[in-house]
């Protein structure tokens, strides 16, 4: 089983979820997407596994200081966004195969592993 998680260290969620997956036995691949800038097609494949579209990735609080009106913006603009400003993603999300889940609470991770 390989894991992955899309991870900030400055969050405590992240935090929280990397220690959830390493308590359950399981020692991910660990993405540090803000070092890491994600490409246009992880994105979309990220957004597929999750089943939610770009906005459902999107941290709202994130674009404002940086002058992005998201809700006037399309799919693909919001997808670029992400790839230029990583800021812009939520986090962490945690891929296992097919499956994929924002582990918003921690917990949320149990249900693909």
């Amino acid at each position: 089983m390989t894991v992955t998680i899309y991870h900030n260290p400055k969050c405590s969620t992240s935090r929280n979820t990397l220690k959830l997956l390493n308590e359950k036995g399981v020692k991910p691949k660990i993405v540090a997407y803000l070092e890491t800038p994600l490409s246009t097609d992880e994105i979309k494949g990220l957004l597929k596994k999750l089943k939610v579209d770009a906005r459902g990735l999107l941290r709202k609080k994130e674009a404002a200081p940086l002058g992005l009106d998201t809700d006037a913006m399309t799919e693909a603009q919001l997808i670029a966004a992400m790839v230029k400003h990583p800021i812009l993603i939520q986090r962490p999300v945690v891929v296992n195969g097919a499956k994929a889940v924002l582990a918003r609470p921690p917990e949320t991770v149990l249900s693909i592993l």
